[in-house]
């Protein structure tokens, strides 16, 4: 396969790898492929909960996986149903909730999220002597969201509204809000290029991915033509791609490395073949952000002197901003629109980022509190602060390990009992609602479209997904048949599906479907068929 060919890795996105063909990546990627398939049902034989699960996971098919599981009534604290709980296994994308937890909890479901033009001096008659700051302050849905898709000209407006015409120095493009790298703690390097992958910055613009499309030329032999959208977005591009044959095997591969700005194309696409189209990280998401809005200075009849100027962590110039106010704001939805938009696509960029949000948030509070406390990142005061939240709650730091907000990192581990009692402590926060709005809902919408259809889980459980290689887990609640409302976490790991088998999908939502199928509070199911008629993501 080719560098841009997508073998399903993790629940967020697709590792690219090494090798000679490729298959596109649609822009439609974070939605299921439709197929037809049955899960299995509850055994006939089985008359309690414990029963029908023992059942499952016990299968010979499942005697080198590990699995963890965890099932609490929100309605009376009871434990519903255990197995090796407090294990520690790898939670893929479920530790998202991690990330919401502490998010919510520093910051609020209703926190707006600024991007700033700032400036050192003051507007006098239309001049501004010095430069003009861009300033991100974390949003990663800038250009994204409907408030925000015209931010550059909102921004030059704003300026333009106050009479500036001309601008005596630089446009910085600053990205230092975050003392961070811009990779998640155990990102692995192959993955950077891709859209799941992209950099996790204080100036974030369009979800920082770019579509590439490839298209034969008119002949055979010709060039192929590459396009960016959004245009520009990718800054260097060196290409080898020719046009083959008509009716040859097309062979398209892309690749970036790890810091370096160019793409790197090569290969063959044949005559008179479809255009290709592949989703990318962009390389560097604050200068292309610097760009949109110098463009819009120039629509607005700004004049800058200046050049662009980029300042990424560790660059830092503190007396600049310290001397700086603003002249004009863009924000945000409310936190909690972007932790449901997060949560249901399971979008990496936008946890990442809330996690490094509250990083800054708990390391302003601590410092005026306590003082300095040397350097520390903010994402690791992000993870500082989801330990404390842990802490409070009554679980054990030993029972979760997160290094970073998203799920990518192998590293990551967690118990069943863990992330239930979290699951159970979240019901019980004002913000309960919110959070629960925000997951994915059976056979529904985000992650879990077309999941536990034509099951008493349809529209009723609401969980969060995670999945990478030989890891699969389901996380989030439930109501049974007889209305007991329930927190559980399904975690299957060191497990991929021998030939003929169900998919992990489909073993994990069983397992759900029997929680929604629980009736009169004694532990018994319905014997109501788990069937799925669409795909899992």
């Amino acid at each position: 396969m080719g560098w841009s060919s997508i073998p399903f890795r993790r629940l967020a996105g697709a590792l690219f790898c090494v090798g000679l063909t490729l298959a596109p990546l649609d822009s439609s990627a974070l939605a299921a492929t439709p197929q037809t398939t049955a899960a299995p049902s509850s055994p006939a034989s089985a008359s309690t909960l414990a029963e029908q699960i023992d059942n499952l996971i016990s299968e010979a098919r499942f005697a080198g996986a590990d699995w963890g599981i965890s099932v609490v009534s929100l309605d009376t604290g009871r434990t519903v149903y255990t197995h090796h709980a407090d294990q520690l296994l790898q939670p893929a994308s479920t530790a998202k909730l991690f990330t919401a937890a502490v998010a919510l909890s520093e910051l609020g479901p209703d926190y707006r999220i600024p991007t700033r033009v700032l400036a050192t001096g003051a507007i006098r008659q239309g001049q501004l002597e010095g430069p003009l700051i861009l300033y991100g302050m974390g949003d990663p849905t800038l250009g994204a969201d409907p408030s925000t898709q015209t931010w550059p000209d909102q921004l030059a407006e704003q300026l333009a509204s106050q009479g500036l015409h001309h601008v005596h120095g630089d446009l910085i493009a600053d990205a230092t809000y975050f003392a961070s790298p811009m990779m998640g703690s155990g990102w692995e390097a192959i993955d950077l290029q891709s859209w799941f992958a992209v950099p996790a910055t204080a100036l974030s613009v369009h979800e920082n991915q770019v579509e590439v499309t490839v298209a034969p030329g008119s002949t055979a032999g010709a060039p192929a033509t590459i396009s960016f959208d959004p245009a520009e977005s990718i800054p260097n591009l060196a290409s080898e791609i020719v046009t083959s044959a008509p009716h040859s095997r097309n062979d398209i591969n892309l690749y970036r490395a790890p810091g370096d700005g160019v793409l790197y194309a090569f290969g063959n696409i044949a005559a008179h073949s479809p255009a290709q189209t592949y989703k990318l990280a962009v390389p560097d998401p604050a200068r292309y952000a610097g760009n949109l809005l110098r463009a819009a200075l120039a629509r607005h009849g700004i004049q800058l002197d200046g050049k662009l100027v980029v300042l990424q962590w560790p660059r830092r110039d503190i007396a600049l901003s310290a001397q700086a106010h603003t002249l004009a704001e863009v924000r945000s939805p409310p936190l909690g629109e972007i932790l449901s938009r997060g949560l249901k696509r399971s979008q990496n960029l936008y946890l990442q980022n809330l996690l490094l949000l509250a990083g800054v948030k708990a390391q302003t509070d601590a410092e005026q509190r306590d003082g300095s406390f040397g350097f520390i990142t903010s994402e690791r005061w992000g993870i500082r602060a989801m330990h404390q939240l842990l802490e409070q709650i009554g679980i054990t730091p030993t029972s979760t390990l997160i290094e970073e907000g998203t799920g990518l990192s192998r590293s990551n581990l967690t118990t069943a009992n863990a992330m239930a009692r979290l699951l159970a402590y979240l019901a019980t926060q004002p913000y309960a609602a919110t959070l629960q709005d925000a997951l994915p809902i059976a056979g529904v919408d985000g992650t879990l479209y077309g999941r536990m259809r034509n099951t008493p889980a349809e529209n009723n459980v609401r969980a969060k997904t995670g999945s990478m290689n030989f890891v699969h887990c389901l996380a989030g609640y439930v109501t049974t048949s007889d209305g007991e409302r329930l927190a559980f976490a399904i975690m299957l790991n060191n497990y991929a599906p021998p030939a003929g088998a169900p998919s992990a999908t489909r073993d994990l939502d069983a397992i759900a479907v029997m929680l929604a199928g629980m009736r009169n509070r004694s532990g018994a199911v319905s014997t109501a068929p788990a069937v799925a008629t669409h795909p899992a993501n």
